[in-house]
């Protein structure tokens, strides 16, 4: 089939004959003249373009918002669009949210005005009495130049106190029910084809044939190839319609995370487990970017200074591999071999992501470095999981990111503190340790010698919080953004 279907207000909407790689924000704005919405950063860095996305999720609905400026248009198929005009009523007037942003003065130039209003329309949701940090995080996605945070924060606030506006649940998910796909979506234009699979493998066959194609989980990435690159993608498969994929699986055996769960699920499921990385990932990206992003598709990308593979590496997980009718499993940070270079072969890619269950008596952290506290890239990013016998080390990983040209472990720091007794010498020449395994490069976010102080530095701490006898309370100790 090669139409996509998607609701918009309600009404249903088809479309084919256009290239795959075209984005929800142009589609409104040049196609639909919808245009509230605005392009600022054309990354998913400023919020203007953020419109809410609602799908089933069981028998109910879930809103997301995304940056429609880096969000392909046929992912929408099977799913529910509101923009800033999906707002008006009837009658004409505002929606809470919009009465609420104006009654609290939150509006000067109202270029990013729109963007707000989305953020708060996917808050106003799920939440009937917010707390400051729940405000916080669901706004930390949009940026305003002009007015200051104060007002559009007050205008969260008390968006509730209005009479409440919501759409008709009920219908919407019966109109939803009925766009649900049991056949692949194919789509041709030009040059370029658009393939979303159903079925796992539908997706490993069509991969194993056109091992070229660039494989599209949230977009996250692949989005900005597109709008900043500006390269082609003559070939997508598209993983966001395999239900198989989309699954968190919790067992005896670990947490099984499929490759098209949104980085928002994984960290809620993760954070369950190991609550020491809430506050990375809390401050991982913006709600957008963790609504559409998938944590396998960050985990595949590798960036050396991608946050989540060091913590990852540290609690020793590991990646289920497909091609075909095949399967293996490598630990993760065998899976990175070079600068952007991977161990996948052509045509392989990978279905889950496998977690270990916490180990009893281990102790985790994970320590995030960067010049801002909220949406900024690591300088340095370090993950360390210990388990003492007694006062001695009985097992040690300490993995870190932006410290190499891939998440890496510190292989001589760990060999050395195997064994040792967990104490203040031990720690020194540890500390010192760490410059063998590491040879950190100058770059726009931190010196190496910054780099290189503020690991040993992290390494401390991390003793600090995990001695034998007088631990600091981690809780006391936040983490922290630093200035290089």
């Amino acid at each position: 089939m090669s139409l996509v279907r998607f609701l918009l207000d309600g009404k249903l909407i088809e479309i084919d004959d256009f290239d795959p790689t075209r984005s929800v924000l142009q589609y409104l704005r040049e196609d639909l003249r919808r245009v509230g919405s605005k392009e600022g950063c054309a990354e998913g860095d400023c919020g203007a373009c953020t419109v809410v996305v609602a799908e089933l999720e069981g028998e109910g609905l879930r809103y997301r918002a995304v940056n429609a400026c880096i969000q392909f248009l046929p992912t929408l198929d099977g799913k529910a669009l509101f923009t800033v005009e999906s707002l008006k009523a009837a009658d004409g007037g505002l929606h809470p949210v919009q009465q609420s942003m104006v009654d609290h003065h939150g509006s000067q130039c109202g270029f990013c005005t729109p963007g707000f209003i989305m953020s708060m329309f996917a808050l106003y949701q799920h939440s009937k009495t917010p707390s400051r940090a729940e405000i916080d995080d669901a706004l930390s996605g949009n940026l305003c130049r002009c007015t200051g945070y104060r007002p559009i924060v007050d205008a969260c606030v008390h968006m509730h106190e209005y009479p409440e506006v919501k759409p008709d649940a009920q219908k919407l998910i019966a109109q939803l029910r009925k766009l649900r796909r049991e056949r692949a979506l194919s789509l041709k234009h030009r040059q370029a084809s658009y393939f979303a699979p159903v079925t796992i493998d539908e997706l490993a066959a069509r991969y194993h044939d056109n091992p070229d194609a660039q494989l599209l989980a949230g977009g996250t990435d692949v989005g900005l190839w597109v709008t900043k690159q500006l390269r082609e993608l003559p070939a997508i498969i598209y993983l966001g319609n395999v239900d198989a994929l989309r699954q968190v699986k919790i067992g005896a055996d670990g947490i099984e995370i499929g490759a098209a769960v949104t980085l928002a699920d994984a960290f809620d499921a993760l954070e369950q487990h190991y609550p020491e990385f809430g506050e990375m990932f809390r401050r991982f990206a913006s709600i957008p970017v963790r609504n559409a992003g998938t944590l396998v598709g960050n985990v595949a990308n590798g960036s050396p200074i991608g946050d989540s593979m060091p913590a990852l590496i540290a609690v020793k997980a590991r990646v289920r591999l497909r091609r075909g009718a095949d399967s293996r499993e490598l630990a993760l940070e065998e899976l990175y071999l070079d600068y952007m270079k991977n161990a996948l072969q052509p045509g392989e890619f990978i279905e889950a992501l496998l977690v270990p269950l916490p180990q009893r008596d281990t102790q985790v952290r994970c320590y995030k470095l960067s010049k801002r506290y909220d949406q900024d890239i690591s300088a340095v990013c370090a993950a360390f999981a210990m388990r003492l016998d007694g006062d001695a080390v009985a097992e040690i990983r300490i993995a870190l990111g932006g410290m190499a040209a891939i998440p890496k472990r510190a292989s001589l720091t760990e060999a050395y503190l195997l064994g040792e007794r967990w104490d203040e010498p031990t720690l020194v020449t540890a500390m010192q340790k760490l410059g063998e395994d590491f040879a950190p490069l100058s770059d726009m976010r931190a010196s190496a010698a910054y780099r290189a102080r503020t690991t040993a530095n992290l390494l401390h701490r991390f003793y600090l919080e995990t001695r034998p006898e007088h631990a600091l309370d981690a809780n006391a100790v936040s983490v922290f953004a630093v200035t290089g």
